[in-house]
Parts: C-alpha cells; sequence; structure tokens
C-alpha cells in the first residue's frame, strides 16, 4: 500500500485576507512563509502560515474566494484543524492569551487526554488548540523566534484535523482501507485515527453525527486536507492505486512549493496528497523576508502586473519591526 506520512497542510476560507493575516501573525504568532495567489484563481490569495522555516506538517493556508458565501456547519465536513504546542502549560498559556486578545474561546478541556482548547477566528471557523505533552510520533516544527508568542508555548504544528460524518462505518473503511489509519481511541462519539510515526501530527479525530444537514462551503469553512508523501514517485503510486479502485482524480499537479494530487474519496470532503518539498525558498525571498513580498511561481511571472492591479494588495513586512515575546498574568 501507498504510505502518507501524516498531515502536510490544510486549506480554508476567510472573508477577509489582510484580517486573517494579522489574526495568524500577531494573534496565533505563526509566520506567513508564502503570499501569492491561487493558481486556479489569480484574483484570490493564497496566504500559507507554517513554523518559522515553513516546514511541510506545519501549515495552514488560506483562500480568500471574492464573492464567496458563509460556511454553514453540519455534517460530511472537514470540521475543525487543530494546531499543536509544546506542553499542557502551553494551553494554559494559551487560555490568558486568548483572554487578553478577545479571542472566542471555550475554556480549557481533555480530549483524548490530552490538554485542548477550542477557538474561533472572525469567520467562525473552529480550531483548537493541543499539547504535545507525553505525546511522540511526527516531529514538531520550529517555534518562529521572531514572533510574539513566547517559543515555549508557541504552534508547531498541524493536527490533529476533526471530521464530522454521517456514515461513521464508510468514512472509517476510508481512512484505514485506503490510507492506512488505524483506530487507537473512542471517547463518547468521538474516534481518534493515527497513521504511521503517529502522534498529533499524524491524526485525526471523527464525530459521528445524527439528525445534521450537510454543510455548505464558504467563509469559514475548510477547503481541503492534505496528506505527506515524499516524492513524486508517491504521488505517481497514488494515482495507480486511486486508478485500481475507479476513484477520480486531478493528475500530478505541479504547485511548485510541492506536487499535488487531489481526489474525494468520501462525499463533500476534497483530500490532497503533497510532496515534502521543495518548499518556500525559491529565489524570490530571503529566508529573513518570507511572506513580505507577492511571490508567484516561474509560470505566473508573465502576468504579474495584471494580477497585482487586481488583487487587493495588503503590507506584510516584518522582517523591519521589533515583536516582543508576550506574556500574561
Amino acid at each position: 500500500m501507498n504510505k502518507i506520512h501524516g498531515l502536510h497542510h490544510a486549506t480554508l476560507m476567510t472573508s477577509d485576507a489582510a484580517s486573517i493575516y494579522e489574526f495568524f501573525t500577531y494573534t496565533l504568532g505563526m509566520r506567513l512563509v508564502k503570499k501569492t495567489v491561487n493558481q486556479d484563481d489569480v484574483n484570490t490569495y493564497h496566504l500559507f502560515f507554517a513554523d518559522e522555516a515553513g516546514h511541510a506538517g506545519t501549515d495552514v493556508t488560506f483562500f480568500d474566494f471574492q464573492g464567496n458565501v458563509k460556511a454553514i456547519k453540519g455534517t460530511d465536513e472537514i470540521a475543525k484543524i487543530g494546531l499543536r504546542v509544546p506542553s499542557d502549560e502551553a494551553i494554559i498559556y494559551w487560555e490568558k492569551r486568548f483572554n487578553h486578545y478577545h479571542v472566542t474561546h471555550h475554556g480549557v478541556t481533555n480530549l483524548f487526554d490530552r490538554k485542548t482548547i477550542f477557538f474561533e477566528d472572525f469567520d467562525h471557523q473552529e480550531y483548537f488548540l493541543i499539547s504535545d505533552e507525553g505525546i511522540h510520533g511526527v516531529a514538531p516544527g520550529t517555534p518562529w523566534h521572531l514572533g510574539p508568542v513566547p517559543d515555549e508555548y508557541a504552534i508547531i504544528g498541524l493536527g490533529p484535523v476533526y471530521f464530522r460524518v454521517s456514515d461513521l462505518d464508510r468514512f472509517a473503511n476510508v481512512l484505514s482501507k485506503h490510507l492506512g489509519f488505524k483506530q487507537k481511541n473512542s471517547q463518547d462519539h468521538l474516534y481518534l485515527y493515527e497513521v504511521d510515526p503517529g502522534g498529533n501530527g499524524a491524526a485525526v479525530i471523527v464525530e459521528k453525527t445524527t439528525g445534521l444537514s450537510h454543510g455548505r462551503s464558504g467563509d469559514g469553512a475548510i477547503h481541503h486536507i492534505a496528506f505527506r508523501v515524499n516524492n513524486q514517485s508517491d504521488i505517481k503510486g497514488w494515482i495507480n492505486y486511486l486508478n485500481s479502485i475507479s476513484c477520480r482524480h486531478s493528475g500530478e499537479v505541479d504547485r511548485f512549493y510541492f506536487l499535488s494530487l487531489y481526489t474525494r474519496l468520501y462525499s463533500y470532503m476534497l483530500f490532497e496528497f503533497a510532496t515534502e518539498g521543495p518548499g518556500f525558498l525559491d529565489g524570490e525571498e530571503t529566508y529573513e523576508t518570507l511572506g513580505e513580498k507577492l511571490s508567484l511561481p516561474p509560470n505566473f511571472q508573465h502576468d504579474r502586473k495584471w494580477i497585482e492591479e487586481h488583487i487587493h494588495m495588503f503590507d506584510t513586512t516584518r522582517s523591519n519591526k521589533k515583536m516582543s515575546k508576550e506574556y500574561f498574568k
């Protein structure tokens, strides 16, 4: 069976690119490592927030589709994304930080014996922070050293991803038979699955729902979730596998920063397989200035003038700013 190695990135939809930049940069303390456009709709931003170096497995990305409707929550959807922090103590820190910045949250709780805090952004997109304390598996990323969150409390990766489904048996079959996940635990109506090497960065949580309508995609919803594979050879292996089970897919797509393959193994949900590299250091920016200019892959460079005239430009310069690490009593 083809292998995935955990989570690669999650892509969400926002009503305002500039506002989500402010929220992720100055409230969540994640680094904008690439400001580019949606390669299928160049009127739309594609913003990549990640750890210090933009490692795969730490990315949360956003589209700001123009004229998009507001999402309606429901079932058969990628409902929430988890963000990893190093310790239980970090969760306590984040409760104080959310109180200070008036972020809607639901207090500290336990999820599969891991300290967790659920919160929302201005679009009512659902997230949760989860402690890595005592959890082994996918290695954490690197804190953004120049960001406002102390390194010892900073977000260090993506995961788990939280799904709501109406057909648990079918979705469990997708996870186990096709993607290689194994059920590790259950809690009430929630089920925890992991794929090797395990840990929060290789985990998904599935909620079995009854009586809910299907969710409606839009601002405040998750567009797709991407799983990590090593290289182009793995992408080709997944293409062969999807062909063997007669599952429709996109074929290999070169996103310049990584190679991708898209499919819907479960109705309403878009899954992507994405390679580890080549990454975000593409010659347009230095390591110190990642995400500060509008970057375009080579095959879009000839359209730069038109894109800059039609996209809403906003300032993401940070290399000339000094952010103090923020502590709260």
